[in-house]
């Protein structure tokens, strides 16, 4: 798939992750009143499930599966976990009081984490060797 292919993809999945995140983010925050950086880090966990799972079913489906892609999403996302709480914990600690400051706390954090995760999922973890064949080869005429 061309990278435009990718791209588009991966941006919808990414819409589609970014609800379950923020709509778990914002249930944790005013239903249930936990503390921010725990909503963030549960509704991270579970935006994070939806994505691999929309991604490697929609985006990155000519690498193929695997223990080994697995286990890099599981590192690559360990990492930008860590990223994605800490930026939204720096941003409510520099944002100043005012209306949707968690949201915008969440948005500034989730744009570091998802440039980072195509990066890292095109180049790396989902990455197709360049003498591999095609997954699904146009039969021969």
């Amino acid at each position: 798939m061309s990278l435009v292919g990718q791209l588009t993809r991966f941006v919808a999945v990414g819409v589609a992750s970014a609800a379950v995140d923020y709509g778990v983010y914002q249930l944790l925050l005013l239903a249930v009143g936990m503390d921010p950086h725990v909503a963030k880090g549960i509704s991270f966990i579970l935006g994070t499930t939806t994505a691999y799972l929309l991604n490697r079913r929609f985006t990155f489906t000519e690498a193929g599966g695997g223990t080994g892609r697995f286990a890099g999403f599981v590192a690559l996302y360990a990492t930008t976990f860590a990223i994605n709480v800490g930026v939204n914990a720096l941003a409510l600690a520099l944002l100043p009081q005012m209306p949707l400051r968690t949201s915008v706390a969440w948005v500034i954090a989730q744009a570091c984490a998802t440039a980072i995760n195509f990066v890292m999922l095109r180049t790396v973890v989902f990455r197709v060797p360049k003498n591999a064949a095609p997954k699904n080869p146009a039969p021969e005429a």
